[in-house]
């Protein structure tokens, strides 16, 4: 810890030493034969031209430069639809980036191809990170991935509907959730939304392993998703709400997240679970809606479900240059700029009190979600195999709760297919 900031000082005096005794060698100057240009490929989260996070990485890329003359930074943007894709081509063709802002670190950081956070960021920088956040971008301990940007999951309820249904609070227990859907069953369309559909299944899983009091992996980051809890959980949402039908017309294994947000903001659903932007979706279509805790299957709270997106600096010899602007990039007001632009959760302790703090009406909803993020459990991210297990819950999970479902053999062939190919990696 701290070597990157000692390296950082060692080069500036060895610059600062060899401009005293070379001639015509453009040291200091911001056009000189020193300068740097770092290459970066970032997501773009917004949702249309207007509200593009070009504007973002500009302004980001400008203030960088304007305090550290000598490193440009030249960022290319792309949909989240292509961006993974473009810098697995970059690195195919050995043009990788210096910094890529993607989906995914743990393929590259098994080749070896990747800065530690260690060689890169300041004492000060990775000690800020929230530590659910900063473990999930390690693999065999080690930090390779750095977290961008983070949300968490409540759920969201329709106050209308239960105002109809005589249903005062939220639940906190599996029981309760169970009692107010048959309370709903006969004002809302859907008593509660369950999107087991392929389009984020193992988000949905994971809220409900969770909830259950297991996960998909053990304290030992093995797969662990025929665990008897995880085995429990899916028993108990098949025998208490799909089968007494209490999930709505569509069948969970049919339901996809985006189809079930809709739904909740055209006033149809009295339950789901729900991340941040739903809160914009409900409110545009002026549905009256509150956020709570998950319901456990006990009543005591749980562990919230956490998700990121990464950071990773490519071994491009500009290790020096890349860690001053990701030292720049984490500073609290940057991370606060998009946060709160994109309706998305810091990742570093700076970031999360400023956003504790903050009066803009923006973040009023977020603070919700703050409060789970702390103790949040993310996905086995770390995992080179967890992109096709992730694939394979979206594919098979719905089985679990399906007319002639065994629920046991359904998360056992998972399990086996997931330890399968940890081993493979």
């Amino acid at each position: 810890m701290g070597t990157a900031k000692g390296r950082r000082a060692s080069l500036a005096a060895a610059g600062a030493a060899l401009c005293m005794t070379a001639t015509l060698t453009g040291c200091g100057s911001a056009t000189g034969n020193n300068d740097v240009t770092l290459k970066v490929v970032a997501a773009d989260y917004g949702d249309g031209p207007g509200n593009s996070s070009r504007t973002y990485w500009k302004n980001l890329a400008d203030a960088f430069t304007e305090a550290h003359p000598g490193i440009k930074v030249d960022v290319s943007v792309y949909s989240w639809e292509e961006v993974d894709a473009k810098v697995a081509e970059l690195v195919k063709k050995d043009e990788a980036p210096d910094i890529a802002q993607i989906g995914a670190y743990a393929d590259y950081a098994a080749a070896d191809k990747l800065y530690t956070a260690d060689d890169l960021l300041s004492v000060a920088t990775q000690a800020d990170f929230l530590g659910p956040l900063a473990d999930a971008g390690k693999v065999k301990r080690v930090q390779y991935g750095m977290p961008f940007v983070s949300s968490t999951r409540l759920l969201f309820y329709n106050k209308d509907l239960f105002k109809q249904a005589g249903i005062a609070k939220p639940p906190t227990s599996w029981d309760e959730l169970e009692s107010d859907a048959k309370k709903l069953k006969g004002v809302a369309k859907t008593p509660f939304a369950l999107p087991l559909g392929r389009e984020e299944a193992q988000a949905e899983t994971m809220q409900w392993m969770l909830a259950g009091g297991g996960g998909y992996t053990d304290s030992d980051e093995g797969y662990a998703i025929d665990s008897p809890e995880n085995v429990k959980t899916f028993d108990w949402l098949r025998e208490h709400l799909v089968r007494p039908g209490l999930t709505g017309p569509v069948k969970p294994w049919e339901l996809n997240r985006q189809a079930a947000f809709d739904a909740f903001a055209a006033g149809d659903v009295g339950m789901l679970n729900g991340h941040p932007k739903l809160m914009k979706e409900a409110a545009d279509k002026g549905v009256d809606f509150g956020m709570a805790v998950m319901p456990t299957a006990d009543g005591h709270e749980k562990p919230a479900m956490g998700v990121a997106d990464w950071v990773m600096a490519f071994k491009n010899g500009h290790r020096e240059e890349s860690g001053a602007f990701l030292d720049f990039l984490y500073e609290a007001k940057n991370v606060t700029a998009f946060t709160t632009t994109y309706g998305l959760l810091p990742v570093t302790n700076s970031g999360y009190r400023a956003m504790q703090s903050t009066t803009d009406p923006k973040a009023a909803g977020l603070k919700e979600f703050l409060a789970a993020l702390p103790d949040a459990r993310l996905y086995p991210v770390g995992k080179k195999s967890w992109a096709g297990v992730s694939e394979n819950v979206k594919k098979s999970i719905g089985k679990a709760v399906s007319d002639d479902a065994k629920p046991g053999k359904t998360l056992e062939a998972i399990a086996t297919a997931a330890r399968a190919a940890d081993q493979d990696r």
